[in-house]
């Protein structure tokens, strides 16, 4: 059997796409600007697979590649992970996921506060980080929840595990996103318990997304229909909402870049669908650019022995989901559209060129893997491989 696998490199895009301006986005390029503020790109196995073909970056020029690659523009509305595994997926969002620019209305709160009885601190647009330090130690006293969101549409409740439970706070999320129906669809609610003491408060592991369901049929739902296997790995369930994929999670890039070699070296088939979150968690929403580069290293060094374990009948999709520009004022996501690499024993080093949308990635898979979904994509099997 075929199989196919997908790493998507959270937040990793490649510049403004051509409708940013009206996301508040125009001068976003992540790849680019890293590139430029580290003095350079040093990524050897990502420029051999045609990295430097698909956008201007320093230190990484235009040259022959080993493998196929693209740019994709996002058709998708919206600018976050879950419209961009979507879409990769074959699935378009017409209408963006609300936000909370002012916090949440007070009948949320209410009815959020009511059902999980705990009362709640914050309720507005805050970093991740910060909002620990402000508000963690008066959590720590009260019992209270700290709610908060972001640029993106989410709904975000942090709590010390020492205080609240895991399996409670997981629980408090599951109760939001039942709640959280239109016109207050967010698109996730995601679980960020925290540890530590006033001024050294970390975030854990423990992460979760509770993501609204996919509102048509997934590449995932069809291969799942057909019998091939689905697996991922990282927190790509979540955005799907636990359907058709069953993922392990990670605490790390490094762990997820593990699992996949393993992946790649058992005698499972079908689709891998992996999320390298690091990119944009731990660097692009902390305006972070060093370490953004150092995480592009940590995979750059990796991708030899990934490329190394693929079999004759393996495509390897490198792509990303939006952007997450470390370079920019903003802290948030950025209307980007991202890189696309093919490798495989069968692929020819061609421009795919760009790309009117990511689902036309999922389409290419699912002809590969030998289903007739084509969601809203268009398949370029035919310019990518060898007879």
């Amino acid at each position: 059997m075929n199989r196919a696998i997908i790493i998507v490199l959270d937040g990793v895009g490649a510049g403004a796409a051509p409708d940013a301006g009206n996301y508040g986005d125009p001068h976003s390029n992540t790849l680019a600007h890293v590139a430029r503020a580290v003095g350079g790109f040093n990524l050897p196995a990502l420029a051999k697979y045609g990295l430097g073909n698909v956008t201007e970056l320093h230190g990484m020029p235009p040259g022959e590649s080993a493998g196929a690659w693209a740019k994709m523009n996002p058709a998708s509305a919206g600018k976050d992970s879950t419209t961009g595994h979507w879409e990769i997926a074959g699935v378009h969002v017409e209408k963006a996921f609300p936000t909370y620019p002012h916090g949440f209305p007070r009948e949320v709160i209410d009815e959020f506060t009511r059902a999980t009885r705990r009362g709640i601190l914050g309720n507005v647009v805050a970093s991740g980080t910060a909002i620990l330090d402000e508000l963690g130690e008066q959590h720590m006293k009260s019992g209270e929840w700290i709610v908060y969101t972001s640029a993106d549409s989410v709904f975000q409740i942090a709590a010390h595990e020492d205080v609240v439970p895991l399996p409670e706070l997981y629980a408090a999320c599951e109760t939001a996103r039942q709640m959280l129906v239109p016109p207050n669809d967010v698109s996730r609610v995601i679980a960020r318990p925290f540890k530590g003491d006033p001024g050294s408060f970390t975030r854990t592991a423990n992460r979760r997304d509770y993501s609204i369901q996919p509102p048509s049929e997934t590449l995932l739902d069809t291969l799942s229909a057909a019998g091939v296997p689905t697996h991922g790995v990282g927190k790509v369930d979540d955005l799907f909402a636990g359907r058709s994929i069953v993922a392990q999670h990670t605490s790390s890039n490094a762990e997820g870049i593990d699992l996949i070699g393993a992946w790649l070296a058992s005698d499972k088939n079908g689709l891998l669908f992996a999320n390298l979150v690091d990119f944009d968690q731990l660097y692009g929403h902390r305006n972070d650019a060093a370490g953004f580069y150092n995480s592009l290293r940590e995979f750059d060094f990796a991708l030899p022995s990934l490329t190394a374990a693929l079999r004759e009948d393996d495509l390897l999709f490198i792509t990303a989901d939006h952007g997450n520009d470390p370079t920019t004022i903003s802290t948030d996501h950025a209307r980007e559209s991202v890189p696309l690499l093919v490798i495989g024993p069968r692929v020819r080093p061609v421009n795919l060129g760009t790309r009117e949308t990511f689902s036309d990635l999922g389409a290419t898979v699912g002809e590969w893997l030998g289903v007739s979904y084509l969601g809203k994509g268009t398949s370029f099997l035919d310019e990518l491989t060898s007879k």
